[in-house]
């Protein structure tokens, strides 16, 4: 017999010696651990930074604060806020981000059935703000202005000339400031008064929206106190608890509350309106925004969206649960 034959022999009978020895019940297996999901990858800050400088040709002198990613309504995609401030302006802008940290889209996600300006109406505030026209009514405007502006001068005359007159039951205004500071220097203090005499009397800050806006050339920052103050004389105010408010600021957290909301809504520059939502930026001719507001009435109709839900008051009746 040759070695390998014995070698193939040798190997045959181990096998058959090992094919006979007796099998041992298994092992009952150990359930398999769960596995748990990966966690989303590290959000990469400094790298999402430069690459979104790039994009809007930020450069150093802009400050970029880039948020934490929080959840959106677009799957697999997590929406990042990051807000570019330069001197006292700032700008917000949003951006979807993939999990995986790779893909990014810049823009605004809309949901067919809900208004595409859902995201603005939910950020105006309207609560006790100056306003003119109808409440409850379809169409909603919402100005931001400034009274050292020239243009919001000339909006604010063909408004106060043709809206009402137009629409005397289907529109409503609001008034909101955004005083621009590094060019205007007493448009802020002309804010803080006019929210002073909006307090005393709501219908009395109309009389100085167009008072204000009619005399812009001859105020300055010395003289604007003066000013009004003389103006008041032939009106049913207070001189005194108008000069307390002017002189303490009391109603300056209310102004920068209207400028930080302002700068929530991605608005840069006066005058700025909102209708129903839809931010219309620069000086309108009246005429262009009758073409807007008659298109919003008529989506209004068909549609049923549009303008303010308002003021329903269910006063309780005696002997009535």
């Amino acid at each position: 017999m040759t070695r390998f034959s014995r070698w193939a022999a040798l190997g045959l009978a181990a096998a058959s010696c090992f094919g006979q020895v007796p099998k041992k019940s298994a092992a009952p297996a150990k359930p398999a651990a769960a596995v748990k999901p990966a966690a989303p990858p590290a959000f990469d800050k400094p790298k999402f930074e430069t690459f979104v400088r790039h994009l809007l040709l930020w450069g150093p002198q802009i400050n970029v604060a880039v948020a934490d990613p929080q959840t959106s309504d677009m799957p697999g995609f997590r929406l990042v806020k990051v807000t570019a401030s330069y001197q006292k302006v700032s700008l917000d802008e949003m951006f979807y981000v993939s999990e995986d940290g790779q893909k990014i889209v810049r823009g605004t996600l809309y949901q067919l059935g809900k208004s595409p300006f859902a995201a603005e109406l939910a950020k105006l505030k309207t609560d006790l703000q100056p306003s003119i026209g109808t409440p409850g009514a379809p169409v909603v405007l919402v100005l931001f202005s400034d009274f050292q502006c020239n243009f919001c001068r000339e909006e604010a005359k063909q408004l106060r000339a043709n809206l009402i007159k137009t629409y005397p039951k289907e529109v409503r205004l609001y008034f909101k400031d955004f005083p621009i500071e590094q060019l205007h220097p007493w448009a802020k203090p002309a804010a803080i008064a006019g929210r002073c005499l909006f307090r005393q009397n709501p219908a009395s800050f109309w009389d100085y929206h167009d008072w204000i806006f009619d005399k812009q050339a001859e105020i300055t920052p010395e003289t604007l106190k003066a000013k009004i103050t003389d103006w008041m004389k032939d009106k049913e105010l207070d001189a005194g608890q108008f000069s307390a408010c002017f002189d303490n600021k009391s109603t300056l957290s209310e102004v920068e509350a209207s400028m930080a909301e302002a700068r929530t809504l991605r608005v840069t520059s006066t005058p700025t309106m909102f209708v129903n939502g839809r931010m219309l930026p620069g000086s309108l001719q009246f005429q262009q925004l009758k073409s807007i507001i008659d298109f919003e009435l008529e989506y209004a109709k068909t549609t049923g969206e549009g303008g303010e839900k308002c003021c329903e008051l269910t006063l309780p009746v005696p002997g009535k649960k």
